[in-house]
């Protein structure tokens, strides 16, 4: 159509000036000027916007407002008459660039109202992110007066500038002009509407309206406008506020200060925005206002608390500062109103305590974190600002002793939990605990803890447990300074009253907890009566925390010269500590913070409560179900002692009431251990079936998950082996961890009942753990300072109790091994030997176990002997064994023929059952050790050495058929001297002959003249 004006073929032979032309033309001449000059100036605008310029356009027909309307109603013709040829979107575009282009705009808007909305998307999707230019300035207007015309549509224009992040300053001023439309405060959204643009999740929203306010400051283009429109806004909002009541805040206006507080507080922190003088002012009057005892009012005032430190510029004139310090002061008089009155646990009177404490402790970054996370924004807050504030709370407001003395009244949280949010007089008390302050300032703080211990409750709230290791830390270390002060820990009886309400109360001695005295905690409101699984579990970690300190810190206590509390082993031998254990493991959602530190001090101070088959059995017990299979009789004392004197004479009877135990939870069942264990050795009866017997296990196993060194007790004097010559003594924990071994002085039927006796070595190994843990212990809590008697360092003290230690379990294991033997009984009683087998299977697995664990156990067991007729039972019914091929060498270089025979026999039993190169060598070995041997021992010597060994050769030589060459010329050569000093008339030389001929018979049939290699 032309690039030029003339060109256009819709505007030619123009006789005089565009605007006269129009004047004196038809109706469809007139369409073709003003698309002729619109066409015209779009083109311009084209190339303009290749150079980035921008210049409103000179027309004589544009420019002349008394055309406006007539040019309106044809573009409206030419839209509707040439669909195809003109977009609607482009002519707006384009009429931008016009002198009267926004009233054009909403002319044609109003003849074509379906069209609005595409109009205003249009226009704000070309905008500008920032309306900098003299284009997005008008740009704004046009939009302004759109949404003037049709006000209803104003708020989803500015929904659709949020959604683009597009021109800030029409966001704001239609924000405004809404105000204005409703001409109430309280129908407003322009304190809702800019927090959310500030403290939204959408990051690109929060920057691009932060970069609105940046540049709104620098009094430039619509951003400085829109900006200085919202302030005046805001302040008057203020003005509103305050005006009202002189330093009062009413319940109605609490959440609308809040609202604005934050917004100020928003603006700062994520616009950058200068408060004014006036600003200032205003927002101090409103920030030291003071508010109801309402959850609203702990609210504002916690806002304002952190504003102050989040906002330093409000306190920079001195009148100012010192109405805030004024404000603060009445917040700490009125705290315990507050809360009182308002009801809200977390107020900000635990606040004010912890902002005084970190500044006392110079925790500057942590206080940023407090006000960051109590205002829910994220805000730079430099700790070079936080100086004048830091010395407000320490010199004219809290010191450091008033904080202490304030914080010990803090009245603690009922049925505190994770689920509280706020901070709370624990994270107070914690903060001060870590500082170590109560101790400078001498501030007794065990009764605070152990009040808010007891009133906590599921699910946990994760600062009790750092809360616990502070607190036993101030107790116990001391920073090399032998005249600090301590705190006081929590005695035994405090812990007994928690737990003698519980199920497990009745093991407690209550002849104990009685005699003890008043205590400080009788006179405070604890109710105990209920306690929950929360205040346990948290006492438990204080106890096996507090002895793992301070058995680490004995060496420094003796060298300073202290005595600390150590609870004694019977104490914690009463607490339910493994089944407290199992709880939290099965519920590790409300006590995630608590499992892992609990299990690894019980698996470093307790190890007989966390053996491994003890976690398998209860994963396969689930001992929290219980089967409803059996009709709900409730189970008594008479009734177990009535069913099991009949186990022999009526056992169906004694079974359904163990499967009925069976489905009862294990502290259901627990009240009846006594008197169940009681009849344990009735169970190891011949004429008791094994059903009755794996059923008496299964109860036992369950109730083993309870209280089990108090069931381990029961157990072993239940099953004490009966003398008439020695009166029975009733054993206790203390008699089973000094001496092990008394678990295996039971009825000797057990070594033939493999179901009574797989308990048994659960009981035995972990007695034996007990043992060791005891051992260990003792030195930890007695260390050598000096030289005593023969001992004159730990090491050699440490040696002696390794060998004590080894001692006991091999003696352990001898026992055990010697249970396997055959005895002529066993060969009498019909069905005996199958027992026997089962025995021996037992118990082989067992001593697997073991060995794997400690193989120098292993080595000592084998170096001590045991008799021979045993070894293929242990070689072939123990994995671990093939560990004896590292020392048969060191074995086989014993002077004593005992332990060279029983190395010979293990090497061949060896090389039957692991036929390894390590085998081969061993075996080699063992018969040049032979042949060695056979050339220097006597004529005596010799007869005691070869009789038992000879049998070991043809094994040998069954597994490795290269050796027989040498085996062969050992008995050739045995022979020939035997021969020889049979001559002389030795018969036992003779007899070793006769062997040695029929062992080379067997050699030959077996081994050599094999005619099957597989």
């Amino acid at each position: 159509m032309g690039s030029l004006q003339r060109d256009s073929v819709l505007a030619q032979s123009l006789q005089s000036g565009l605007a006269l032309e129009f004047e004196r033309s038809e109706s469809t001449r007139r369409i073709r000027l003003v698309l002729s000059e619109l066409l015209y100036i779009a083109s311009q605008v084209q190339e303009q916007q290749k150079n980035q310029e921008f210049q409103i356009k000179q027309s004589d027909l544009f420019d002349n407002a008394v055309y406006m309307e007539e040019i309106s109603y044809v573009i409206c013709v030419a839209l509707s008459e040439l669909p195809t040829v003109l977009s609607i979107l482009d002519i707006t575009e384009t009429l931008l660039h016009v002198k009267y282009g926004p009233e054009i705009i909403c002319w044609i808007v109003a003849n074509i109202p379906d069209s609005f909305s595409e109009v205003c998307a249009h226009l704000i999707g070309n905008g500008e992110r920032q309306e900098e230019s003299a284009l997005g300035r008008i740009r704004t207007m046009a939009l302004t007066m759109l949404c003037q015309m049709n006000p209803s549509q104003a708020l989803a224009i500015r929904a659709k500038c949020v959604e683009l992040c597009r021109m800030p300053a029409l966001a704001i001023t239609l924000s405004l002009e809404h105000e204005n439309i409703n001409n109430t405060l309280a129908e407003s959204d322009i304190v809702a509407f800019v927090s959310g643009l500030l403290l939204g999740s959408d990051q690109q929203v929060r920057t691009w309206i932060a970069m609105f306010i940046r540049n709104g400051q620098k009094r430039k283009w619509e951003s400085h406008t829109a900006l200085q429109c919202l302030r005046e806004e805001l302040l008057k909002r203020l003005q509103a506020i305050t005006s009202q009541n002189a330093g009062q805040l009413p319940e109605s206006q609490v959440v609308q200060a809040s609202a604005l507080l934050r917004l100020y507080c928003a603006l700062r922190g994520i616009g950058g925005i200068k408060f004014q003088d006036d600003e200032v002012a205003m927002i101090v009057q409103l920030l030291t206002s003071h508010p109801p005892p309402s959850p609203a009012g702990v609210r504002f005032v916690s806002l304002g608390l952190c504003m102050l430190i989040a906002c330093s510029s409000l306190i920079g004139h001195h009148n100012l500062e010192k109405r805030s310090i004024e404000w603060v002061q009445w917040l700490v008089r009125e705290e315990a109103y507050f809360e009182s009155a308002s009801g809200v646990t977390a107020s900000f009177g635990e606040m004010l305590l912890l902002m005084a404490i970190h500044f006392h402790s110079n925790q500057l970054s942590a206080i940023c974190e407090l006000v960051c996370a109590t205002l829910g924004m994220k805000i730079p807050i430099r700790p070079n600002n936080l100086t004048r504030m830091k010395q407000i709370f320490m010199q004219e407001i809290f010191t450091e002793q008033v904080v202490t003395s304030h914080a010990v009244k803090v009245p603690v949280t009922a049925n505190l939990n994770a689920n509280i949010p706020g901070f709370l007089p624990v994270h107070c008390i914690h903060q001060l605990l870590k500082s170590r302050a109560f101790a400078k300032h001498r501030v007794p703080i065990k009764n605070w803890i152990y009040k808010q211990i007891c009133n906590s409750v599921p699910p946990l709230h994760p600062v009790l447990p750092a809360l616990v290791e502070v607190y036993v830390n101030s107790i116990l270390v001391t920073n090399n300074k032998t005249s600090e002060h301590t705190n006081k820990p929590i005695t035994e009886d405090e812990i007994r009253r928690v737990f003698q309400n519980s199920v497990f109360g009745a093991n407690f001695d209550f002849k104990n907890i009685n005699s003890v005295p008043k205590t400080e905690t009788d006179n405070m409101d604890i109710d105990i009566s209920k306690p929950s699984l929360t205040s346990q579990l948290l006492l438990l970690y204080y106890l096996l925390l507090y002895e793992d300190v301070r058995l680490s810190n004995m060496h420094t206590f003796i060298s300073q010269d202290r005595k600390v509390k150590s609870y004694s082993t019977e104490f914690l031998s009463e607490l339910p500590i493994k089944y407290l254990l199992q709880l939290v493991q099965r519920d590790q959602m409300n006590y995630a913070g608590l499992f892992s530190p609990l299990l690894r001090l019980l698996a470093t101070h307790f190890p007989h409560l966390s053996l491994v088959d003890d976690w398998l059995d209860n994963e396969m017990l689930n001992i929290d179900s219980t089967v409803t299979n059996y009709e709900n009789v409730k189970i008594t004392d008479i009734m177990i002692i009535e069913t099991f004197s009949h186990i022999q004479t009526c056992p169906s009877r004694t079974g359904r009431l163990l499967r009925q135990l069976m489905s009862m939870k294990p502290t259901d069942i627990w009240p009846h251990a006594e008197v169940i264990i009681h009849y344990f050795k009735a169970t190891v009866s011949p004429r008791v079936p094994r059903y009755i017997q794996e059923l008496y296990k299964q109860v036992w196993l369950r109730l083993n998950t309870v209280l089990p060194r108090c069931l381990w007790v029961l157990s072993i004097n239940a099953l004490l082996i009966e003398n008439s010559l020695v009166k029975n003594v009733f054993l206790t924990q203390e008699n089973i961890v000094l001496d092990p071994l008394q678990v295996l002085r039971c009825d000797t039927r057990v070594f033939r009942c493999a179901p009574i006796l797989s308990v048994i070595l659960r009981i035995l190994q972990a007695a034996l753990a007990a043992s060791r843990s005891q051992l260990s212990r003792h030195i930890q809590d007695k260390p050598l300072i000096e030289k005593i008697g023969q001992l004159s360092s730990e090491a050699e003290r440490e040696d002696l109790r390794t060998a004590l230690v080894a001692g006991q379990e091999s003696a352990a294991v001898q026992i055990l091994l010697e249970a396997c033997l055959e005895t002529s009984e066993d060969r009498e009683t019909p069905g005996q030997m199958w027992s026997l087998r089962e025995i021996q299977s037992i118990i082989c697995s067992y001593l697997h176990q073991v060995f794997i664990a400690d193989p120098s156990l292993a080595k000592l067991v084998h170096f001590q002997g045991y008799p021979r007729e045993l070894l293929p039972i242990t070689v072939t019914g123990i994995p671990s064994m093939h560990i004896c091929l590292d020392w048969i060498p060191e074995l086989l270089s014993q002077p004593e023929p005992e332990k060279q025979i029983f190395a010979v026999d293990l090497a061949s039993h060896l090389a039957i059952q692991y036929a390894l190169p390590k085998a081969l060598s061993v075996s080699r070995l063992a018969i040049n050790t032979l042949i060695t041997l056979l050339g220097v021992l006597s004529a005596k010597d010799r007869v005691i050495l070869f009789m038992p060994v000879l049998s070991a050769l043809t094994r040998i030589c069954l597994a490795f058929p290269p050796l027989a060459e040498d085996t062969t010329s050992l008995l050739l050569q045995l022979g020939r001297v035997n021969s020889a000093q049979a001559a002389l008339g030795d018969k036992s030389a003779d007899i070793l002959c006769q062997e040695v001929n029929e062992t080379f018979c067997l050699l030959l049939q077996k081994a050599i003249l094999q005619s099957q290699v597989y």
